[in-house]
C-alpha cells in the first residue's frame, strides 16, 4: 500500500470538521474544494474574478507542497453561486489551464460555507512522475 500523506492549510476548521487541505497517495493527490481565503481573510470580496484567481493560486501552492504542479491537474470542478459570473471565472481559470485543459465542470449551487464566497474549486491531479 502507497504512503499517506495529509497535507495542512493550518486552518482551525480541520480540526473541527476532520479534513485535510489535501491528500497524496502514492502518485494521486485530491485536494479539498478552494475558496478565496488567505491567512484568514476573504480575496477578492464581491469580485468573482479575483477569488477564482486565489484559489488557483491556493490550488497551485497546495500542489507544490504535495510534489506536483499546476499542469498535473486532470480534472476541475467548480461550484458557483451565481451562474452568470461564469465568464469571470471561467477567464481566471482559462488563464491558469488554458494549455493543461483539464476535464472542468462548472456547477450553480445555491449555498457556499460563507455568504461572501462566489466560487469554490476541486480538483484531481494524477502525478505520474512521483514515485
Amino acid at each position: 500500500m502507497s504512503k499517506r500523506v495529509n497535507i495542512s492549510s493550518g486552518s482551525e476548521w480541520e480540526g473541527i470538521i476532520g479534513y485535510s487541505r489535501g491528500v497524496k497517495i502514492g502518485n494521486v493527490i485530491e485536494l479539498s474544494g478552494t475558496t478565496a481565503m488567505r491567512n484568514g481573510k476573504l480575496v477578492g470580496e464581491g469580485d468573482p474574478y479575483e477569488q477564482t484567481k486565489c484559489a488557483l493560486s491556493i490550488i497551485k501552492e497546495s500542489l507544490k507542497e504535495a510534489g506536483a504542479e499546476i499542469k498535473d491537474v486532470v480534472r476541475t470542478r467548480i461550484f458557483m453561486k451565481d451562474i452568470s459570473q461564469w465568464e469571470a471565472v471561467g477567464k481566471a481559470h482559462g488563464e491558469v489551464f488554458k494549455d493543461i485543459k483539464p476535464a472542468t465542470t462548472i456547477l450553480e449551487v445555491s449555498k457556499l460555507i460563507s455568504s461572501f464566497f462566489f466560487v469554490d474549486i476541486f480538483n484531481n491531479s494524477n502525478s505520474y512522475f512521483l514515485a
